[in-house]
């Protein structure tokens, strides 16, 4: 995978558009204390009129999902995308690739920010050399400790990444290119045309509400089709409401994980924080880190605007 384009730093003032892409919305009121969050940063805050959309389990029929996308997009105004929840929706957005694509390299690039469902636009936004930013949606935003929502703003504003510290499994260090991904959403990625390259990534993944046995057939996938095989290192974040079922018999969620990837050969750091339930740390993706599993450090070079 190359390097991503950072998109130029966001300031106070800036237009930003509000989608919903994925899942209908519910969380109403947590909704309006993320675009409040980002209004007092004295954001312009656009919300789309189609936001309460629905279409069963999606927030509307896929045409209106994508005309949402692509007009905030092509918006020559527009500096950033918020995404407002995640659930399940964005890939078929991503389906119809004749005609007018969503994503163009020719387009200036602009800040595209969710995790989740959102994973597949941020890897297929990816593939067109620009970097998007996996971090909370605007449904969990307000539930972010200070120091989370600040390194969003950090980052955004001014390129700037902190170290993160998890629970180093060993493997010794390794530089790479970071993918960050919610699990379940990437494993039905691979082998598709919005998978990104592979090739020297440090994965960073997480994922929410998945059986312990469930994210071993995901982790098993990645092994039986070799989409490990040129992969640097792996850094993971929040595994959470993955509990077995009760009175069932079953492997903890860590006996999986390590499991499926201790035999990798590669740098793996555990509990790093991000994901869902919990402090959610902004990542950047297609950008240069280093992962240190020895001392479960995940740390970032400090790009500058064009430089990538």
């Amino acid at each position: 995978m190359k390097t991503c384009q950072l998109p130029p730093p966001l300031k106070p003032g800036d237009l930003l558009r509000v989608i919903a892409p994925s899942g209908a919305l519910r969380e109403v009121e947590a909704f309006y204390q993320g675009v409040e969050i980002w209004r007092k940063r004295s954001y312009r805050v656009e919300i789309s009129a189609d936001i309460d959309n629905r279409w069963g389990y999606l927030a509307g029929k896929d045409r209106d999902r994508r005309t949402q996308l692509l007009n905030a997009w092509k918006d020559s105004e527009c500096r950033g995308i918020l995404c407002a929840r995640g659930g399940y929706g964005s890939v078929r957005i991503l389906e119809e690739r004749s005609g007018d694509f969503i994503f163009n390299s020719a387009l200036p690039p602009k800040w595209l920010i969710g995790f989740s469902d959102i994973t597949a636009l941020l890897w297929s936004l990816s593939t067109v050399g620009v970097s998007g930013i996996h971090a909370p949606v605007l449904t969990t935003l307000a539930k972010e400790p200070d120091w989370s929502i600040q390194r969003l703003f950090d980052l955004v504003e001014s390129y700037k990444m902190t170290p993160l510290l998890g629970t180093g499994w060993g493997g010794g260090s390794a530089s790479g290119i970071l993918l960050p991904a919610n699990l379940t959403v990437a494993t039905h990625l691979l082998g598709t045309p919005i998978q990104p390259d592979l090739d020297g990534v440090i994965l960073a993944l997480e994922d929410v509400t998945e059986a312990p046995y469930r994210i071993d057939r995901l982790l098993t996938q990645w092994r039986l089709s070799g989409a490990f095989t040129k992969v640097r290192g792996i850094a993971l974040g929040r595994f959470s409401r993955c509990e077995p079922p009760p009175n069932i018999p079953s492997l903890t969620i860590e006996e999986v994980l390590r499991d499926r990837l201790s035999d990798l050969g590669i740098p793996i750091v555990s509990n790093l924080p991000f994901g869902h339930d919990g402090a959610n740390a902004a990542l950047p993706v297609g950008v240069p880190v280093q992962l240190d599993g020895d001392n479960g450090i995940l740390s970032f070079e400090t790009p500058k605007f064009g430089s990538l």
